[in-house]
Formats: structure tokens, C-alpha cells, sequence
């Protein structure tokens, strides 16, 4: 399963400026853990973290569901373009 396909589908109905949102998908500190990077504008960062960061906690939760399969633990990091 792609998880980076599968959060950036996840968030792209959120973002106002799609062009410039990515998904990257990085390397853990190991096998059992994998890094997703999201690169957004600085407003659709601050939209897809929410208040008191309660969005991205939501972000988080649905992925390590979809990750389970795995058995795999899935990070995910906001970065501003």
C-alpha cells in the first residue's frame, strides 16, 4: 500500500493551492517505522495542522490505521514551501 498516495488523497480536499502540495514518503529510523513529509503553502500547513494541532492529531490517527497492515508506525511532518 502507498501511504504517501494514500494521505495525499487524504489532504488534498483541504489545501487551497494543490499545485504546490506533496507527499514524500522518507526513510525511518527503522523497518518497522516510515517517515511522511507533507509540503504545503504556509496557509494550507497551518489549515492541515488545525488548532492546537487537533487536525493533524485526527491525520495521524487515520494513517496508523491504514498502516496497521503493515505493522509498520507512520510520522508525519508538516513543512512550509
Amino acid at each position: 500500500m502507498d501511504l504517501a498516495q494514500v494521505l495525499y488523497d487524504l489532504i488534498k480536499p483541504m489545501v487551497e493551492d494543490v499545485d504546490k502540495l506533496e507527499v514524500k514518503e522518507m526513510p525511518g529510523l527503522n523497518d518497522r517505522e516510515i517517515l511522511l513529509q507533507v509540503f504545503a503553502s504556509n496557509d494550507d500547513i497551518s489549515r492541515l495542522i488545525g488548532k492546537k494541532g487537533s487536525m493533524a492529531t485526527a491525520l495521524r490517527q487515520v494513517m496508523s490505521v491504514a498502516s496497521n497492515k503493515d505493522r509498520k508506525r507512520v510520522s508525519i511532518k508538516f513543512e512550509q514551501i
